[in-house]
Parts: structure tokens; sequence; C-alpha cells
């Protein structure tokens, strides 16, 4: 420290005032870095918070991570208190109106025996109950009866169908059993062996396995005509959405192929290529199909729409995969940023939807473009770049529609309950429950999209079938 003064003592007032700017120089970048390293620490910080909440949201949906019964955890930042109390004019539903009512009144005074009548209503309750359901058993005698006066004996002709049902096995089956089936299978999705035991143990009523089948099969044969109804509404739609899942048939992988609008779900069993398009959508198709990026659906030739859903997973998974990768996480965010101006722009003025759709792939085209040179193949987002360049004109059409949706997330939805009667069932034995597998699929699923009751709808149709063939 002496030797310091004595240094410092021997320099000129200029040599001092150099050395001051010298050292003030010196802090202020020594400050300047201590800020930008805490500016990146702050980052880092967030960062580490951000992925910490991915793998806790992760942890949380992922069943495998929780005890078989245990609770889900507390959703975070819901602070607990008291119940939030409702809304002004907020009451309980009412029962529905009473039809049975059963009067509770003494009949003699407890105390003198002195017989009571009338009284005042002091409470009521109402008790929702299930009655037991038997079976209806209706026996058709047909009588021969002969006329006194010229004596000519006369018996009345059979009974109409909708009277006798359907002859199954050794039974007859009334249209309403029928209908009753065709839920359980196709709604309720019960194996043949349940739907029995449900007969059985609801309604007192013993019917064969055979019997059963042959029963879906007969409700299949009338809905035949009202399924190619539905494949003709759908070619005259202008928005299809398509999808397609394994089904294997008497142990032979297959695929069921799912072709839904608003108001229609059409399935059929086929292979995986291309020509089960052609097939379902015909050559008078003119509308928009939305799907996923499968080869089969390439060959369309029409307005296209490819499923952004997809898309975007894709590109998270990838995130996931690479989280210190600056470039790809730089390149995903440019193209959910494209997505969500292309989103907003559906809903603008119908004026500046195409230059909006424009835009959105010049936009989308750039943020890939660096990426599709040789030299970057290696890169991660190498392959999403060379899909998005190759189905560039397939992933706007949406913009020009504000009806027409950027997913493909109708046609997944519409083909789920098939997928878990699939996983129930096991797939199908033969071609002819293959044929009646999609097709209870297609009616049930079509009056279902259409909010019609699928018993009622489905009496309704066994009830014009047989009407019509008298």
């Amino acid at each position: 420290m002496a030797l310091q003064r004595e240094v410092v003592g021997a320099l000129s007032h200029a040599e001092l005032v150099e050395l001051v700017l010298q050292l003030d120089a010196r802090l202020e970048q020594a400050l300047a870095l201590i800020a930008e390293q805490q500016a990146h620490i702050a980052q880092l910080e967030a960062r580490i918070r951000d992925l910490e909440q991915q793998l806790e949201q992760r942890d949380r949906n992922d069943p495998s991570k929780r005890m078989p019964g245990l609770k889900p955890a507390a959703t975070p930042g819901r602070k607990s208190g008291p119940r939030k109390r409702r809304a002004h004019g907020f009451s309980r539903r009412e029962c529905p109106t009473p039809t049975e009512q059963v009067v509770h009144a003494a009949a003699v005074c407890p105390r003198c025996a002195t017989p009571l009548s009338g009284g005042t209503e002091r409470w009521r309750k109402e008790v929702l109950e299930l009655p037991a359901a038997p079976v209806r058993i209706i026996q058709h005698l047909y009588l021969e009866r002969r006329c006194p006066t010229c004596g000519r004996r006369v018996v009345l002709p059979p009974a109409r169908p909708v009277e006798l049902g359907v002859l199954s096995g050794h039974q007859r089956l009334g249209l309403g059993l029928l209908a009753y089936l065709a839920l359980l299978r196709a709604e309720l999705r019960l194996p043949v062996e349940l739907i029995q035991w449900t007969l059985q143990a609801l309604h007192g009523l013993e019917v064969s396995q055979g019997a059963i089948i042959g029963a879906l099969h007969r409700v299949a044969a009338v809905g035949q005509a009202t399924v190619d109804q539905i494949r003709a509404a759908i070619r005259a739609s202008p928005r299809v959405y398509a999808d397609e899942t394994g089904l294997r048939e008497d142990g032979t992988n297959g695929y069921l192929w799912s072709f839904s609008t608003e108001q229609e779900r059409y399935f059929v069993r086929r292979g995986r290529n291309k020509e089960v398009v052609d097939e379902v959508l015909g050559p008078e198709f003119a509308g928009v199909l939305v799907s996923d990026f499968y080869a089969a659906y390439d060959h369309y030739d029409g307005p296209h729409q490819r499923c952004w859903a997809h898309l975007l997973r894709d590109i998270h998974e990838l995130t996931d995969k690479h989280p210190k990768d600056a470039a790809l996480q730089t390149w995903a965010t440019q193209v959910h940023g494209v997505y969500e101006r292309a989103c907003r722009a559906q809903l603008g003025p119908a004026g500046t939807r195409p230059a909006a759709q424009r835009q959105a792939e010049a936009d989308l085209l750039e943020h890939c473009q660096p990426y599709l040179e040789s030299e970057a193949a290696s890169v991660p987002q190498a392959v999403l770049c060379r899909r998005i360049q190759k189905y560039l004109p397939e992933l706007f059409t949406f913009v020009l529609d504000p009806a027409l949706s950027s997913t493909n997330n109708a046609a997944e939805r519409s083909v789920r309950p098939v997928v878990c009667q699939r996983k129930i069932s096991g797939g199908t034995r033969s071609p002819a429950g293959t044929r009646t597998f999609c097709t209870l699929a297609t009616l049930f699923g079509t009056w279902r999209a259409r909010g019609l009751d699928p018993l009622l709808a489905c009496r309704d149709l066994l009830l014009a079938q047989a009407a019509a063939s008298v």
C-alpha cells in the first residue's frame, strides 16, 4: 500500500487524471457486464420455471405417475376458501311433473283412536324411481269364424310386419327390441355377451347370442338405404373431415375410414390406400377435404386443408426434445405466429382474406427457407420444413372460409366412439360383421350429430321399413 502511495505521489496531475478516467472506464465495463449477466440469469431462471411447470403439468396428466385412486393435484393458482356464491336467480332444477302420487295421512288419532279425515298439506317430496321393465310377450291368435248366413269360414290375414316384428332364430323380436339391441351394441358399445346378460338381468329375457347377432344384422340391412343417403349428403357437403384408424377383421389388419360433416358420419373398412377416398367421395364431390398429412389423401386435386393440430403437435414435440436449440425455438415461435395471424385473418373482412392467405404462405415459406438447403438437412426442423414446403398450398385454405376448421379434430372426435368399441370388442370376426359394425356406427353417429334420440330414430327407421313392406 505504501509503495502504491509512492507511485501515485510520483505521478503528475495530468497522469492522475488519465488514471482516474481509465479506472472509470473499467468500472463502467464491469457494471455493464454485471447487468448483462444478471439479465441472462433472469432469463435462465424464467426458462427453468417454465420447464418445471411443463414437467409438473405433464406428470399431472400422466396416469402412470399417479397412484390408482389418487385424486388429481389441485390446479396451480386456484385459491382455497369458501365457495363462491351463486348468481342471483339461480335455483335447483325442479323435478319433472309427478306421474304418480302417494298420500300419507293418519287414519285415526293416536291418542283417542278417533277416525280422521281431510287434512292440510304440511310438506311434499319427490322421489325418482326406475321401475322394473319386464319384457312384453305378445301372443297373436288367429281365429277362424263361420258365417251363420252363408257358411263361409273367415280368417284374417297375418298381422302387419310392424306388429309381428322380425324372426330371429326360433324367436320373433319386436321392432322396439331390435332398436334396443342396436342401441346397446352401437351406442353403449357392449359386447354381445354383455347384451345377452343385460337382457336377462334387467328384463328377464333369454335371448341367444346368435339371435342377438342376427338381429343386429337385420337392423343393419334395413338401414343400408339410409347409409346410402348419408353418403350422398357427404358428397354434396361443402366441407368433409376425414380420418382413419385400425380395425382388425378375423385377425387381419385393416383400416376404418371416417368421413364426417356437421350433420353426417360415414364409416367404411378398407385398406389404407388412396382408392378409398375416391370410392367414398366420388367424382361429384366439389367441397374442401380436411385431413392429416397421410399420403393417401395427396392425390385429391380439389380444395384441401391439412390439419394444423398435427403440425403444431409435431413442432411441440420437437422443441421439447431439443430445449437448448435456440434456432429451433425461434423457428417454432415464428410458425406459431404465422398460424395465429392466419386465424385472425379468417375472421376478418371477406375482401382481405385472399391477400392474407398469400401473405401467410409467403411468411411461412420464408421462415422455412433457411432449413431447406442441403447444408441444413441435419437440423431438427428440416423434416418439418420440407413437409411445410410440400403441403404449403393446402395449409391456409381455411383462411378463405370462416366455417372451415384449420384442424382435423372433428374427424378424430367422430371416430373416437368407434375406437372405444374396437378396444372393448377387439374388432370383427367376418365381413358381414364388419359391414354391420360400419353401418350401425354410421347410423348412430349421424343421429347423434343431428341431435336425435338414437333409440327413437332407430325404431322409426324400422317402423318405416316395415310399413313400406306391407
